[in-house]
């Protein structure tokens, strides 16, 4: 173990007060920053960047909780989907090269950010709510936080939701990243639930689904030992501390943000992901990126 990385420990702050603010995995800038920046080798900077991730979730799961904006029940109904996804994503992770798993989803993250940004206004959001209110019966979920705040919606979409989070829950497992980006789309866009608790109950879906999904990772790494187990334990010591921290800085800044600003950071920060995984592919293949461009660049243009 060496003091080699010392400076991800600032680099592991500003990562998780975003991923944390967002209800993003820090994982996906930790696993391209660990393969482009640092040039380990894929299966090392997925197992590392999933491990870093689960002490910045942790962190972040133990704020919210805090703060009481965690849909507990909302949360176990995904998980029962993201855990044993996430496994299977484990153990097909393994024969599947990453570059093609890894360019699919950059792919799906732009049409993600497609989404957010064309969101609509928050007056048209509630009028929405109140015609879904005076159709149909379902039932309501109400929370009410520590500091007083009650957020009353519906809960829809349900089958679509385990749909989601299950992909979701599979790319976690393959890549490293995935579902957090699921969550928020599903859950704001999908679900409408108010900004805070959505971040708020991704980040505990997140936590715990990346905690099972990294015991397998940890279990390799240990196995394997020499300088692979010296590189992940020489970099865990400053990211660790460093997700730690911003995870707590980072649901500060969630319950400063208005959903619609949160909506459109989200999409930019979709769009800035995005890139990063194209960048991280073009590096071993060319070929698949002119593919990838192609897709992406009919995309745009269908949106348009």
């Amino acid at each position: 173990m060496s003091f080699e990385y010392w400076f991800m420990f600032p680099i592991a702050i500003a990562i998780a007060t975003i991923a944390l603010a967002s209800g993003v995995e820090g994982a996906t800038f930790f696993t391209p920053i660990f393969i482009l920046g640092l040039g380990l080798p894929a299966e090392v900077a997925i197992g590392t960047g999933l491990m870093t991730e689960v002490f910045g979730f942790a962190s972040g799961l133990y704020a919210y909780t805090r703060k009481g904006l965690i849909d507990y029940k909302l949360g176990v109904m995904l998980l029962s989907i993201s855990i044993p996804t996430a496994l299977l994503g484990t153990w097909l992770g393994r024969m599947i090269p990453a570059d093609v798993l890894k360019g699919i989803l950059s792919v799906g993250l732009f049409a993600i950010a497609s989404s957010f940004l064309r969101s609509p206004e928050p007056a048209t959001v509630k009028l929405l709510d109140k015609d879904i209110k005076s159709h149909h019966n379902a039932p309501q979920t109400c929370i009410t936080t520590k500091a007083g705040e009650t957020f009353c919606y519906t809960i829809g979409n349900r089958t679509e939701g385990r749909l989601l989070i299950g992909i979701g829950g599979l790319f976690l497992g393959m890549v490293s990243t995935g579902l957090g980006e699921l969550n928020g789309y599903f859950l704001l866009q999908r679900c409408h639930v108010p900004s805070k608790v959505a971040v708020a109950t991704s980040v505990f879906i997140v936590a715990i689904t990346a905690l099972i999904a990294s015991v397998g990772h940890a279990i390799g790494f240990i196995q394997e030992g020499g300088g692979v187990l010296n590189t992940v334990l020489s970099l865990v010591i400053f990211t660790a501390p460093g997700v730690i921290i911003g995870a707590q800085l980072g649901s500060i800044v969630a319950n400063r943000l208005p959903q619609k600003l949160l909506e459109r950071g989200m999409g930019i920060l979709f769009i800035l992901v995005g890139i990063l995984v194209l960048a991280e592919v073009a590096v071993r293949k060319t070929d698949t990126l002119a593919s990838l461009l192609f897709s992406l660049l009919s995309l745009i243009f269908c949106e348009l």
